[in-house]
């Protein structure tokens, strides 16, 4: 799997204006920054800051535009490189050829921009790297790029077998479904999902319907169905979910079974106790009719032959 390692949240991540990045959900860039044609729908997605890992995750989608942006350059070597500092005086300084000066030249240009959607497979795996051993990682561990290739069979050894290991079987599987094509489930901007989580809010209380009540600040409006290729807010469409909750039902490691209302785990789910005493567990809220025929979509989307046994299917005796 081609996997980019990239820079998130840096004061001279590029020489120009911020960019609207959100590592757990989406990334941007533009056609100034080497590699930028280079990463594709499929790749992996990992995301440092300037310290250490942040996390991982599979791109599902890449928004290309056009747009404009201001290049500050050092005055003394008219390089791109100049960014402020955050306490230092004079403001500026060249990380090129490390000059100071109070203001940087500007020009403004025009630039193809690049957006990353990757928030349905997001692993968080803050703190888990420093910069140092990502660096190692990469196919040319002493460049500078903000864009870089990973060696991904390296990293995911690494993440998997290190003093906290953590899985990343969730990565593997989001790219299997984005493989799908029908069965994608990708996420795009959700007009209105604001109101509809209110709605929700107001239909169940703050309730998660997986495992009871909840912080309100904890729960997520969850689809029932795949947003990104139907667009639309549908009646019966939604149930509050806690945020991990969410994301496995996005990926089918979670269904609910329509015929008894419980919940069914998957078998990928065996090494993570808190997930699998659920399986069985019926729903926490009270369902209509239209939840019941999403459900039912879900269920026998996710659960047919060809995917994954479930605590339910032919694995029981891995249990």
């Amino acid at each position: 799997m081609a996997a980019w390692l990239m820079l998130a949240v840096a004061e001279h991540k590029r020489a120009g204006d911020r960019y609207d990045d959100d590592p757990s959900t989406h990334y941007s860039w533009d056609d100034r920054v080497p590699n930028h044609a280079a990463v594709q729908v499929g790749d992996a997605i990992v995301l440092r800051d300037r310290d250490t890992l942040l996390g991982a995750s599979i791109i599902e989608s890449i928004e290309i535009g056009i747009g404009r942006k201001e290049i500050h350059s050092c005055p003394f070597c008219g390089k791109a490189g100049a960014a402020p500092r955050k306490r230092e005086l004079p403001k500026y300084k060249c990380w090129k050829c490390k000059a100071v000066f109070t203001e940087p030249e500007t020009e403004a240009v025009d630039v193809t921009t690049y957006r990353t959607q990757h928030a349905t497979g997001w692993v968080d795996l803050h703190g888990m790297m420093t910069v140092r051993e990502m660096n190692r990682l990469c196919e040319k561990p002493k460049s500078q790029l903000s864009l870089r290739r990973l060696r991904w069979d390296y990293f995911r050894a690494a993440i998997e077998t290190g003093q906290n290991p953590i899985p990343l079987r969730v990565l593997t599987n989001t790219r299997e479904l984005l493989a799908g094509g029908h069965r994608t489930a990708t996420i795009r901007a959700r007009i209105g999902q604001p109101v509809f989580r209110k709605i929700l809010l107001e239909t169940f209380g703050e309730t998660c319907a997986f495992t009871g009540p909840a912080p309100a600040q904890a729960l997520e409006a969850a689809h029932l169905y795949s947003y990104a290729a139907n667009g639309e807010h549908h009646k019966g469409g939604g149930l509050l979910l806690r945020r991990d909750l969410h994301r496995l039902f996005d990926l089918g490691l979670i269904a609910v079974d329509p015929r008894t209302k419980t919940l069914d785990i998957s078998a990928e789910l065996a090494p993570y106790p808190d997930y699998v005493q659920l399986h069985g567990a019926l729903l926490a809220v009270t369902i209509a009719a239209d939840h019941e025929k999403w459900l039912s979509k879900h269920w026998n989307m996710h659960r047919s032959a060809v995917q994954p046994a479930s605590m339910g299917g032919t694995l029981d005796e891995d249990w």
